[in-house]
């Protein structure tokens, strides 16, 4: 009986969504005008269902792209293939994050391409990591 309490718990719907973010996430509900840390930025995705923006990074380590809906998220450095993102992880329960998407990044300005986007509107945010 209490394990099915338990599951029937875990699988009711969220009321209130975004309310307890962790904090490297607190910042999802303020919108910006630029992809960073502490506001995330709202982009319109193209005719070919795609958005893309720049980011800058002033310090070395691993940053994720918190993103609303599910889409293919690449980073590119100049003219290369896009990089390899060292890891992938869902948003928490109850927020509107679908997933973030973690790269290891160096200082330098990197092109954010976000495409099969399913909506005509994405939101971003640059998540701090660790170094």
């Amino acid at each position: 009986m209490f394990l099915t309490a338990l599951a029937l718990t875990m699988a009711a719907p969220c009321r209130i969504y975004d309310t307890a973010l962790p904090r490297p996430l607190a910042g999802w509900m303020r919108l910006g005008r630029t992809l960073d840390t502490g506001r995330a930025v709202t982009l319109a995705a193209g005719r070919d269902k795609a958005a893309a923006t720049n980011v800058r990074i002033r310090k070395a380590g691993v940053f994720g792209i918190a993103v609303d809906q599910d889409g293919w998220v690449d980073l590119y450095q100049g003219r290369g293939k896009a990089l390899k993102m060292a890891s992938e992880s869902r948003g928490p329960a109850c927020s509107t994050i679908r997933k973030v998407i973690r790269y290891r990044l160096k200082p330098g300005t990197y092109r954010v391409e976000v495409r099969q986007l399913q909506a005509p509107r994405v939101k971003l945010m640059l998540v701090a990591g660790e170094r």
